[in-house]
């Protein structure tokens, strides 16, 4: 929190935008940027939009059994699933001094890779994210209403296979074609990928430079064990953005000018 031995369809690199619209100068960098749970690489169509208009590579891969690759789904689609999407873009592209975002539960994949490929990786930006250090899994970073609600929808809906797509609200988002946005695209996420313990060789983040930007308007009460050992933390940085949880839908140009800054 390898599947990929025991699961043929993660073998592949996760499909990905076109990396290149403006054409890199000097000073240009390379960004990864990491969807949350139910979401896919859609939801950073803006963000990654103004970003390449200042003459960045973005990439915005969807992970295994999400989105457009909800397909290739299956029970042993997990944790290390993931990790290993985001190992995939960065090793097939041959991706050196990355900036890797990851929101929400896309944090988990930071971290992974982190511990697996740091020689890749200039900065991690965890947005309203989830940490986990080794043997924690998704749910052990949760509360336990959190943890039984999603439990029991699971079982309820898939039989254990995924857990329903949450309301719009609960991502902060009430703007309408936004919910509509949401409602159009998020899929069930692995129920798995909650379970998963997260196996790491050291603590999360390693030795990287590390920034923690909470949303704070309406603040995702759910994540707030993550973010109580950020703050515990003196090799994370702290920023703040004044929007609901899902910032790169409802403030994506003041989110796009925060992650300019690490270019």
């Amino acid at each position: 929190m390898s599947d990929q031995a025991n699961n043929p369809a993660s073998a592949a690199a996760p499909e990905v935008a076109t990396p290149d619209v403006a054409t890199p100068d000097a000073k240009s960098g390379t960004y990864v940027l990491v969807h949350g749970a139910w979401h896919g690489g859609w939801c950073w169509d803006v963000v990654a939009r103004i970003l390449r208009t200042h003459g960045h590579r973005v990439f915005t891969p969807t992970l295994t059994g999400l989105g457009e690759r909800a397909h290739l789904l299956t029970p042993q689609t997990g944790l290390q699933t993931f990790i290993q999407d985001l190992v995939d873009v960065l090793d097939h592209n041959d991706v050196s001094n990355a900036i890797l975002v990851g929101h929400s539960f896309g944090g988990l994949s930071l971290i992974g890779a982190a511990d697996r490929v740091p020689q890749r990786i200039r900065q991690l930006v965890f947005l309203d994210a989830m940490v986990l250090s080794n043997g924690e899994s998704a749910f052990s970073g949760l509360p336990a209403d959190v943890v039984a609600k999603r439990t029991r929808l699971a079982m309820e809906t898939s039989n254990g296979l995924t857990v329903p797509v949450p309301p719009a609200r609960a991502f902060g988002v009430f703007d309408p074609e936004q919910v509509a946005l949401i409602e159009r695209h998020c899929t069930p996420h692995p129920f798995k990928t909650f379970t998963d313990p997260m196996v790491l060789q050291g603590p999360p983040g390693g030795t990287l430079p590390k920034v923690y930007i909470q949303c704070v308007d309406p603040i995702y009460a759910p994540l707030q064990d993550s973010r109580d050992f950020v703050r515990t933390r003196k090799d994370w940085a702290w920023d703040q953005i004044a929007t609901g949880h899902d910032a790169m839908l409802s403030a994506p140009a003041e989110l796009a000018d925060k992650l300019l800054a690490f270019a």
